[in-house]
């Protein structure tokens, strides 16, 4: 048959490989994308609409113990209280602006007795590599001024390094400093704003632009496209190749040789 080639291990080892692929594309690779590029279009959403909210007290945005979400992150608050410096740790591995970072994270004790992750900011590293030098936390009651931010993943679990006098965690993250301190905090963080007391250099938003990753999700359906179509047309070939071969073939030319008898005539 024509077709049998297609039986052979080499094949339907690549006929596998190519249905997998394009089920990858079309359920698993694009639909990633897609999420992403709404993920991200929500955050631009809310923080273009942040800046023209005013700063509320916290209760009124965010109820006790309730985690930020998709209606309240980035939402700029008010909160009262008095930091806890001996919980006080650094962010590890931080970019801001394109440059290597720390960032400093410590709780709040609120009025209303409730711990509150606060994140003062980030430092540059000092000799390439070092936590520099940096103020306190001031004491006693302060009011601050900053954006409600959900809790990162840990990528490493909750791991804290002890370095240069510092505890160091991978995220910012409450669980993982309420792990590492033994201070109870709400879900979330506070990310300072310019001017709040206890604010190191405020981390800038990020930028507004909508990425890439549209465009890799049609990337993704193109290839998951792609990938079967080219199998259909290097099977086309082969089966071509092998037609014309069997035209060719010495049994073919046998029907055409003639007798010595005939070849005298």
């Amino acid at each position: 048959m024509r077709w049998r080639f297609l039986l052979r291990p080499g094949w339907l080892a690549l006929i596998a490989g190519v249905i997998c692929f394009t089920i990858a594309a079309f359920t698993l690779l694009a639909p990633w994308q897609f999420r992403r590029a709404a993920e991200r279009a929500d955050r631009n959403t809310a923080i273009e609409s942040s800046f023209g909210t005013p700063p509320r007290p916290l209760r009124d945005v965010l109820a006790s113990h309730a985690e930020p979400g998709q209606a309240t992150e980035w939402r700029p608050v008010q909160v009262s209280g008095h930091y806890l410096p001996r919980a006080e740790m650094v962010v590890r591995l931080r970019t801001v602006q394109g440059e290597p970072a720390y960032e400093v994270v410590v709780p709040m004790q609120l009025a209303d007795g409730s711990n509150l992750l606060v994140d003062r900011g980030y430092l540059r590293p000092a000799e390439g590599v070092r936590i520099p030098s940096y103020p306190p936390v001031p004491a006693g009651e302060v009011s601050v001024t900053g954006r409600l931010r959900a809790d990162e993943q840990d990528p490493q679990g909750g791991t804290v390094v002890q370095q240069d006098g510092h505890r160091q965690v991978y995220a910012v993250s409450s669980r993982t400093v309420s792990a590492a301190t033994g201070v109870p905090l709400a879900p979330g963080y506070l990310q300072l704003m310019d001017g709040s007391p206890g604010v190191l250099s405020a981390l800038p938003l990020p930028q507004l632009d909508p990425g890439p990753s549209f465009a890799y999700a049609l990337q993704w359906i193109a290839f998951g496209t792609m990938a079967p179509l080219g199998l259909i047309y290097f099977a086309w070939r082969e089966a071509t190749e092998r037609r014309r071969e069997d035209s060719l073939s010495p049994d073919a030319g046998d029907t055409l040789q003639q007798s010595p008898s005939a070849a005298g005539l």
